[in-house]
């Protein structure tokens, strides 16, 4: 140990601020953001749909709220109109879970066949044309090879015929 010099050197670690600015500037990070950023508006959109256009579909059928459809587990239910609330009785608000499984099924449809089957689309056309290059890049550099052989066998055979008129 040499002399003056401390027992416990400490290695100087990136303070947390650092590491969580280093985390921030990912770029995964910030593409996160922004899918949850569309998604969020997306979930807007898809609200919009069902409750102007599935519910009242629905409501031709029924009641065009999709959240009143339930059944009473133990009877009598009773709610109350201001609060929506049930004041008696053992309600099972299936309507909302309709209500939400369509804007499940609506959202999926969507994301589905508007950006992952035109992208998987995309990415299969993209690997096809990269495909084709690789084997137009093989295919010339056979046939260069092949062209080459057969001008070294015409050269050999022209100096093999050669040989014998002198």
């Amino acid at each position: 140990m040499r002399k003056g010099s401390s027992v416990s050197e400490k290695k100087q670690e990136p303070s947390v601020w650092d590491g969580f600015k280093a985390f921030l500037m990912r770029g995964n990070v910030v593409d996160l953001a922004v899918a949850v950023v569309i998604g969020a508006a997306f979930t807007n959109i898809v609200n919009s749909l069902v409750k102007g256009v599935i519910n009242p579909l629905v409501g031709a059928f029924g009641t065009k709220d999709l959240d009143k459809y339930s059944s009473c587990l133990r009877n009598p239910c009773t709610f109350d109109e201001a609060t929506g609330t049930a004041t008696s009785g053992i309600p099972i608000m299936w309507g909302t879970v309709l209500s939400a499984t369509l804007t499940f099924v609506i959202t999926a449809a969507v994301v589905y066949f508007l950006m992952v089957l035109p992208m998987s689309k995309y990415l299969a056309r993209h690997a096809a044309r990269q495909k084709l290059k690789e084997n137009t890049q093989e295919l010339i550099e056979v046939t260069e090879l092949e062209v080459l052989k057969q001008i070294r066998d015409e050269l050999v055979a022209q100096r093999g015929s050669g040989h014998g008129e002198r």
